[in-house]
């Protein structure tokens, strides 16, 4: 379930911002083949989380967008909502096959599922190494001590999860930076009034999955003002 925004609070600062990315230079990767990389992108699409997940639709799309001309990125949507439902698509490189059915997604009221999440990326590296997990949502109504077992776990496999926390829910925080921390990941906490930052990591993390620090620079220099001066901050 979501909970409400704090108001008064304003959004992530420039120094939340490059101690994320430094983040993202210190990980180590998975092992991958030239030029790819595999990124499970996780959203809570539980209650109130449709703006997000329609605003998710637009941003997979991006980041396809922005590592096909580095390498190739095969991307995973995996989402929780209602009761119990839990379901991931295939994995693809082309972002169209997951226009479809991302659009016939609804977000229901429930419970979050991180755990399922976790345990889910777990399972799919057993087939093939991920490179990052990618989590978006905004409260965590499960047993920390189980999620950070399984995020421990993570780390020791190399599979990094990177953590975006919508809003100011101090128990979803506190869990939320100890999953990234045991897993090797990085946290990152956001409101409406830094989406358009919100999309600015998440190609960052998909564009370093797939090219490395190199190509993440040169993201940064096309880009140029903002992302830039981001880029530059995980030398």
């Amino acid at each position: 379930m979501s909970r409400d925004l704090d108001k008064g609070k304003s959004a992530s600062s420039s120094p939340d911002i490059e101690a994320f990315l430094s983040k993202v230079r210190a990980t180590p990767r998975a092992p991958k083949s030239a030029s790819s990389g595999r990124l499970i992108f996780a959203i809570d699409a539980t209650a109130s989380r449709q703006a997000t997940w329609d605003h998710a639709a637009h941003i997979q799309h991006e980041m396809f967008n922005e590592t096909s001309s580095i390498g190739n990125l095969s991307l995973q949507i995996a989402f929780f909502r209602g009761f119990g439902e839990f379901k991931a698509t295939p994995w693809t490189t082309d972002s169209k096959t997951l226009i479809g059915p991302m659009s016939r997604v609804s977000c229901l009221g429930g419970h979050t599922q991180i755990e399922k999440v976790l345990k889910h990326t777990l399972h799919q590296a057993a087939n093939k190494p991920v490179n990052a997990l990618v989590f978006v949502g905004d409260c965590m109504e499960e047993n920390a001590d189980d999620l950070c077992h399984i995020a421990g776990q993570m780390g020791v496999q190399g599979i990094p999860a990177f953590m975006f926390q919508e809003g100011f829910d101090p128990v979803a925080e506190a869990c939320f930076r100890q999953i990234a921390k045991l897993s090797g990941g990085a946290f990152f906490r956001f409101d409406t009034n830094s989406a358009s930052m919100l999309k600015t990591l998440l190609k960052a993390v998909a564009i370093y999955a797939v090219g490395g620090q190199k190509e993440l620079e040169n993201y940064g220099q096309k880009m140029g003002g903002d992302t830039l001066r981001l880029a530059r901050q995980i030398r």
